[in-house]
């Protein structure tokens, strides 16, 4: 696999129009979105002309489904969310697969996470249902930023007990989730996954929950290949889905890790590297 130097800011040998992509699949925060949390500037125009070539565009994030469904709800019709890291995915309000975690284990990463706090940690579970995510914390600057990324969020007296299919436990860390929570959560490290997937989140799944697991059974049901595949991310959680097609896209602001995992290298997501990247591989406009 050949690596996009982290010096450059976009692949320069890249064809330009003669692309056969029938799948494009991009991470939101800190890809698509820029630091602000704006959708780009030409998206919506972008979308229409990819449908109307067959190209099925899919949202692939650590984000609720109905977060996702929220922002693209004009567009939604057809399209594919691969939410909350790949542990659901849905399309036109069907479910296509899930990956539950063990109540026993998620009741068990929220006490881990009451310890945290007794200790003095800034940090706080949610609960992440399909019907719902789910917190015990009620402070206003807690729920101001689980609320950037779950619609659908309920303030509980106890998160261990819930009618609800739970399919990822999410922290959220005021101070550096990689240095201070991800290390207190090693213990759920021999059977799940703990994943650093930003600057302030820590997410805990099954084993055989990611993006790239959620992307390649999407591909094998629609009969699409990891060549007809475009996919960008930036962080820790998208490592897997960029192994999963052959035009894998690195943002210029990502994970070193990630560039360093990555076929190419797009423009930063300040930039619009998304849709400047897909408008010279596929040709869509002069």
């Amino acid at each position: 696999m050949s690596t996009a130097p982290a010096s450059l800011p976009t692949t320069p040998d890249l064809p330009s129009g003669s692309a056969d992509i029938r799948l494009i699949v991009t991470d939101m925060d800190g890809t698509l979105l820029d630091d602000a949390k704006r959708i780009p500037p030409g998206l919506w125009e972008t979308l229409a002309e990819l449908r109307r070539r067959g190209v099925l565009f899919s949202p692939a994030s650590g984000r609720q489904y109905a977060t996702l469904a929220r922002e693209f709800a004009d567009v939604a019709e057809g399209m594919v969310f691969i939410a909350e890291n790949g542990t659901y995915v849905v399309r036109d309000g069907v479910e296509l697969s899930s990956d539950p975690l063990d109540p026993a284990v998620a009741a068990r990463i929220v006490r881990a996470v009451r310890g945290l706090v007794v200790d003095g940690i800034d940090v706080g579970a949610v609960v992440c249902g399909k019907r719902s995510a789910y917190v015990e914390r009620s402070d206003e600057p807690f729920l101001a930023e689980v609320g950037k990324y779950y619609v659908q969020l309920r303030v509980v007296e106890d998160a261990t007990a819930l009618d609800d299919d739970v399919i990822k436990v999410a922290l959220f860390d005021f101070g550096s989730a990689a240095h201070t929570t991800a290390p207190a959560l090693a213990p759920f490290t021999a059977t799940h996954q703990v994943v650093v997937s930003g600057e302030h989140w820590v997410d805990v799944m099954n084993r055989t929950a990611d993006k790239g697991a959620a992307l390649r059974r999407l591909q094998t049901d629609l009969g699409i290949t990891p060549a007809q595949t475009m996919v960008f991310g930036d962080y820790l959680n998208d490592l897997e889905m960029l192994d999963a097609a052959e035009w894998s896209f690195a943002m210029a602001n990502a994970h070193p890790d990630v560039i360093a995992r990555a076929r190419h290298l797009a423009p930063s997501n300040n930039d619009n590297g998304v849709l400047r990247t897909i408008t010279r591989v596929l040709g869509l406009r002069d």
